[in-house]
């Protein structure tokens, strides 16, 4: 067994997670592992918004196995939590079997959720997360923001008047009386995983990022996405599933807004990557997936 038993690459969206992940596997391959792929992904669980999400399509998913991909129905709740659980078994299994786990996303509470034991909050009572995100489209989340830090200014402190989710979810856990100031050093940054763990943080550009970032949006219009979302949206897609970026705005074709709230998401996703403790930069500006794959290689048999 490697000392290190887990590779996982994290990154903001567009950065090239996927492409770089099929690249260490090959090479794995070559040093005689068995990798298989472990989404750390909030949306990308749903079966039927694979375009919007942008998970692994099934070229990539020829060229390295994926687990915890596109196995909700668009109806479902899922919650971090019980990601955890499928995320620890899904890692237990791989290497119990002598494969090689390589946990690949963008969503920070879920990757740290795969790697490590947190405590995580219960999910919200029935109809809570409803009402709010119902207020959210009502009011703004400039507004909500407003509520919350009336009702707990430390945790609005922390959070952006434009980060929908954590301000929804900031409400939700202060309705269920949760919403406690924390004590100590918090468990989302501590370097201490479950399994012994090579964490790798995939970084590019700023400017650069932004153009891959716009021209995945154009791509996902080419190959169907609004039709995608529509479909989803005639079928009940859950408060959860409705979380996925763009998904509001392609509702309404409002293209320009959903590549701005993209590029802003891909901005928080570079704030939680600079928080994770023993993490390994690898700037991909100017390399290609099979290059920034050596380096995560190399990195993984030095440790």
């Amino acid at each position: 067994m490697a000392a290190l038993e887990v590779i996982a690459l994290f990154g903001p969206t567009g950065v090239g997670k996927t492409e770089v992940a099929v690249a260490v596997a090959r090479r794995l391959r070559v040093l005689g592992e068995d990798p298989v792929a472990i989404s750390a992904d909030a949306l990308q669980v749903y079966s039927g918004l694979e375009i919007l999400t942008g998970a692994a399509d099934a070229t990539h998913r020829a060229a390295l196995e994926h687990r915890l991909l596109s196995f909700l129905p668009v109806d479902a709740g899922f919650s971090a939590g019980h990601y955890a659980e499928l995320a620890h078994a899904e890692i237990d299994d791989a290497l119990a079997a002598g494969r090689r786990p390589l946990v690949v996303g963008g969503t920070g509470l879920y990757l740290r959720a795969a790697l490590t034991e947190l405590s995580l909050r219960p999910p919200p009572a029935e109809g809570v997360r409803a009402r709010w995100i119902a207020e959210l489209q009502a009011r703004g989340p400039a507004a909500l923001h407003a509520v919350l830090a009336q009702r707990a200014p430390w945790a609005a402190a922390k959070i952006a008047p434009t980060d929908r989710q954590r301000i929804v979810r900031a409400l939700e856990l202060s309705d269920g009386g949760e919403l406690e100031p924390p004590e100590g050093e918090s468990q989302l940054w501590t370097a201490q995983t479950r399994r012994p763990t090579l964490l790798v943080g995939l970084t590019m550009e700023r400017q650069a990022l932004y153009a891959r970032i716009d021209d995945r949006v154009d791509a996902m219009l080419v190959a169907g996405v609004r039709d995608e979302v529509r479909r989803a949206h005639a079928a009940g897609a859950s408060g959860t599933a409705r979380r996925a970026l763009g998904f509001d705005e392609l509702l309404v074709d409002d293209i320009e807004t959903m590549k701005r709230r993209t590029r802003q998401y891909a901005r928080r996703q570079l704030t939680w990557m600079r928080k994770l403790a023993g993490a390994r930069v690898l700037d991909v500006t100017e390399r290609s997936p099979d290059d920034a794959a050596g380096e995560v290689v190399r990195w993984w048999t030095a440790a």
